[in-house]
């Protein structure tokens, strides 16, 4: 299973933005190279099957005009600098030149796919692949924020639930059946939410589900339901440490692509300069030297591409090998076969470790030779296994201590007060304004959107770890400062509608948003 998401960012009131990288990067390195691994496996009938979240804010600027806009552009300018590299390497060094000259070949492939064969329309490209059978997809809350610290305005959760579900039916074409939970983070007593927006399944991290009460007798190795009706599917921890852990999991391994050695940072800034609209130095996704072990980035060797592949396809012999194991050891202490789940963010897959997609294409592979394996998608498991132990799962999340520490700590608990008055006021502003003008219902739309846009959990995650921190809390601030202005303007009759307006231009996410969902007794 992979979890796509990115968090908004959109700025059209400056030409370029590098935030907006995040999606471009994602989109060359990730998304693309993910829909060509499924289109091959289906052109050789390969019966592979893969659960993805495509999360609201995601689709949406996959399907935004701007962005796509920028995206070509961003596009032509990464085939322009491979060219320049091939060019350069072609008198410098032959062995780096060959390196070069694959990075121009698969960046004009990714050109070619996503114009070409998808009409940039990768949307579109997931939607095929589930219309199969073969891709599950599922939603997520609508700015992927973390629900659980939402719970003292249920009205919010509900929001954040409703949105999502309605965006992504309204994106894809269909209403999708599953969610996932922001962070894995649950806690007890949202499931009408859920239910009310037309979902019956969802994802825990392990220990909420080997600590739910009472205790399921299948552990983490079948779903359980809740009271509340919903089914939760928990994460594997074996199948998990083999690609996620930073000392043993495959990603590590010194043949693979050194991710923080790039020619952005290597290159003499006038070469660069072209491709450095700013002047600031950064990844621009181009990098010769593999992982080598633990030494410098100064100390990195030349890497290998042919043989970093064909490690990819080592390691996925392994996994396979190793999940064939696991199930053979389960199998006599469960009453059915034993279900690994196994979730990663999909950007590790390309992004970050560059021979991801090579690694999950030979995943699929190995499984349709070997039939001791069945890989399935949580509705077919349903179907095949429909009851479920009832048991409660506790609060819980994933990430550092698996209770939330990571998105509530001291270098970000300052924002929740002011989001969790934002959502206070969100509610009054919803049942007082009964039957608003035209311009207020407008202003109540964006002041929805807005308290949505500051809630996502990217912003506190970053304030964690450390990067882009400065940006994170201007996003949370700007959006709660907007949503204020909306709010007090709305009570003293005195909206100025080419503020409101610039407000529309600027997060333009959710069109079809309708602010009476923050009502707690009324549907929207």
């Amino acid at each position: 299973m992979l979890h796509a998401h990115l968090p908004y960012v959109r700025h059209p009131e400056q030409p370029h933005f590098l935030e907006e990288d995040w999606l471009f990067e994602a989109i060359t390195e990730t998304y693309v190279p993910l829909v060509r691994v499924l289109d091959a496996l289906v052109a050789d009938g390969v019966e592979y099957r893969l659960t993805l979240t495509l999360s609201p804010t995601l689709l949406s600027m996959l399907s935004d005009p701007l962005l796509l806009a920028r995206y070509h552009a961003y596009l032509d300018r990464l085939v322009a600098l491979a060219e320049r590299e091939v060019a350069r390497l072609r008198r410098e060094s032959p062995e780096m030149g060959r390196l070069a000259k694959s990075y121009l070949e698969d960046f004009q492939e990714v050109r070619h796919t996503f114009r070409e064969t998808y009409g940039s329309n990768l949307v579109d490209g997931f939607r095929r692949h589930r219309a199969s059978g073969r891709l599950e997809i599922l939603t997520s809350s609508a700015t992927h924020a973390f629900l659980p610290l939402l719970d003292p305005i249920p009205s919010a959760v509900r929001a954040q639930v409703r949105v999502g579900a309605d965006t992504t039916a309204r994106l894809l074409g269909e209403r999708v059946k599953g969610m996932w939970l922001p962070e894995c983070a649950y806690h007890p007593g949202q499931e009408p939410f859920l239910k009310e927006a037309g979902l019956g399944y969802s994802f825990l991290e392990a220990h909420g589900l080997t600590d739910a009460h009472p205790r399921p007798s299948r552990g983490a190795f079948a779903p359980i339901v809740s009271r509340g009706g919903i089914v939760f599917f928990g994460r594997d921890h074996e199948s998990s440490r083999q690609v996620w852990s930073a000392e043993s999991g495959y990603p590590g391994d010194g043949l693979y692509r050194e991710f923080y050695r790039d020619i952005g940072w290597d290159l003499p800034l006038d070469y660069l300069k072209d491709f450095l609209r700013d002047g600031m130095r950064r990844n621009l996704g181009i990098k010769y030297h593999r992982v080598t072990g633990r030494v410098g980035l100064g100390d990195k060797q030349t890497y290998d591409r042919k043989k970093a592949m064909a490690r990819a396809a080592e390691h996925a012999a392994d996994f396979v090998e190793q999940r064939r194991r696991q199930a053979e050891a389960l199998r006599s202490t469960l009453d059915r076969p034993p279900l690994a789940v196994s979730p990663y963010d999909a950007e590790l897959f390309g992004h970050w470790w560059y021979e991801g997609p090579r690694f999950l294409e030979e995943v699929f592979r190995c499984l349709h030779r070997q039939r001791e394996i069945r890989v399935v998608t949580p509705l077919e498991y349903l179907e095949r296994h429909p009851e479920c132990e009832v048991a409660q799962p506790p609060l819980s999340s994933w990430g550092a201590k698996g209770y939330a520490d990571v998105w509530l700590n001291p270098s970000n608990d300052w924002i929740y007060p002011h989001i969790d008055m934002a959502a206070e006021r969100m509610v009054e502003l919803a049942e007082r304004f009964d039957a608003p003008t035209s311009v207020e219902r407008r202003a109540l739309d964006q002041a929805a959107r807005e308290l949505m846009l500051a809630q996502a959990s990217d912003w506190p995650f970053i304030m964690t770890t450390g990067t882009a921190v400065e940006y994170a809390k201007r996003r949370v601030r700007d959006h709660v400062a907007r949503f204020t202005y909306l709010y007090e303007a709305l009570l003293a009759g005195s909206l100025d509608e080419a503020v409101l307006r610039e407000f529309e231009e600027r997060d333009n996410v959710f069109p079809g948003i309708d602010y009476r969902i923050y009502r707690p007794d009324q549907d929207a």
